[in-house]
This record gives C-alpha cells, sequence and structure tokens, in this order.
C-alpha cells in the first residue's frame, strides 16, 4: 500500500484478501470468522453511508460468498496483545512490506493524502 496509508486502511484491503481466498479452503465448515485489530474498519462494513472503493468490494465479496452457502463473521480483536492469529497477521505483513508484495495488492493512494498534498502544492504555487 501506498506508504501514506494509516494502518485502518491496511486492514481494508486485508479483509477483502482474506475473503478472496476463502474459496481455497478445503473444509465442510461454511462459517469463517474475520478477525480485525481495526474497529474503524467493521463501522465502515455496519455504516452503509459509507461506500468507499475498498468497503464495496468487501460487501460485494460477502455477498458472493452468501451465494455460495458461506456465513461470514467479522469480530474486532486487540491489536498486539499476543493473539496468535494477529501475530501472525503482523509478522506477514511486515514481510509483504519489505518485498513490496502489497503494492501488488492494492496500489490507490489514499484520498486524504491526495487532497493534502494538493491543497499544499497549491499554497506554495500561491506563495511564490
Amino acid at each position: 500500500m501506498d506508504g501514506r496509508c494509516s494502518n485502518n486502511q491496511a486492514e481494508e484491503p486485508a479483509i477483502l484478501k482474506a475473503l478472496e481466498n476463502i474459496k481455497y479452503l478445503d473444509t465442510d465448515e461454511r462459517t469463517v470468522q474475520i478477525l480485525t485489530g481495526s474497529r474503524i474498519a467493521l463501522e465502515s462494513l455496519k455504516n452503509r453511508k459509507n461506500q468507499t472503493h475498498l468497503i464495496e468490494q468487501i460487501r460485494k465479496k460477502v455477498i458472493e460468498l452468501e451465494n455460495h452457502k458461506w456465513t461470514t463473521e467479522f469480530n474486532w480483536i486487540k491489536a498486539h496483545a499476543g493473539h496468535q492469529w494477529n501475530e501472525l497477521a503482523d509478522q506477514l505483513m511486515k514481510e509483504a512490506e519489505t518485498s513490496k508484495a502489497i503494492n501488488e495488492c492494492y496500489s490507490r493512494n489514499p484520498k486524504r493524502a491526495v487532497k493534502s498534498e494538493l491543497s499544499e502544492s497549491s499554497v506554495k504555487k500561491v506563495a511564490n
């Protein structure tokens, strides 16, 4: 992801990637639990007014999974509290950051960062 993205913005593509990979599970169990350290991501999913690109992609994937008889549960987990799967996710994220694999996953720039940079650029031009 773009270096200007927040941790919460990084959680959304991680959720989407997890949902995209459910089809590879070899199990008769049809319930999947998505754990995230981002309450903001969970609230964004609940808030129907939030229609950002990633949130909409996640919602579409959940509907697609439901059409294939999957049940998806989203739960918050406290980050950096020693939970085995959260620690593994953090480790994988660090590895992905150094390998640049994340940029292949999601390469959009955060809207807030772009607006801020454009504003700063405009102010500098006016000042000169």
